[in-house]
């Protein structure tokens, strides 16, 4: 039993409370950076679990608001300073509604949904175009096997582009 209880890791406070009391502790004019902050945290309360979490909680505080960063340091947040506003363009100011008015609520988002007891509609004849005829490719007309197809009057060439001539090559000789 006793053995138990020498083996057992002793307990650290969290992690936030930690932090600041480095920030505390260290108390330098421009913030603390991250391996100021942990080697602190190692020589007070022994040699921590994992490094990788002390920068995911600085990054959580830093979201939050708990810690400031600038320049790489890391300093406790002023209570003064103004809440920090996210990128982009601000919402306009929406005008104060007069009292006594009552706001319905939003319209809702999407296609509305088919009324079930509304009569089905008739289907209504389309205005065909003016010339007549159908819009896209023509279908297809199967022919039948009896009557031929209508053969082009040849004029004695072949279809397609002609061949290339390729010119005659004659021997020269050289004589010296």
């Amino acid at each position: 039993m006793a053995t138990e209880e020498v083996n057992k890791p002793q307990s650290l406070p969290p992690y936030p409370e930690m932090i600041v009391k480095a920030l505390e502790a260290l108390n330098e004019p421009n913030g603390s950076n991250k391996s100021a902050i942990s080697k602190y945290i190692e020589t007070t309360y022994g040699e921590l679990p994992d490094a990788t979490v002390l920068g995911s909680h600085l990054n959580k505080m830093k979201d939050s608001g708990e810690l400031s960063f600038k320049q790489n340091n890391y300093m406790k947040a002023d209570p003064n300073a103004p809440p920090k506003r996210g990128r982009g363009r601000p919402p306009k100011p929406k005008a104060p509604l007069p009292p006594g008015t009552v706001v319905s609520p939003p319209r809702p988002r999407g296609r509305p949904p088919k009324d079930p007891n509304a009569p089905p509609k008739s289907p209504k004849a389309k205005a065909t175009p003016g010339s007549g005829r159908p819009r896209g490719r023509p279908k297809k007309v199967p022919r039948s096997p009896a009557v031929a197809a209508p053969t082009a009057v040849s004029s004695g060439r072949p279809r397609g582009r002609p061949p290339k001539v390729k010119p005659q090559l004659t021997e020269v000789s050289v004589e010296s």
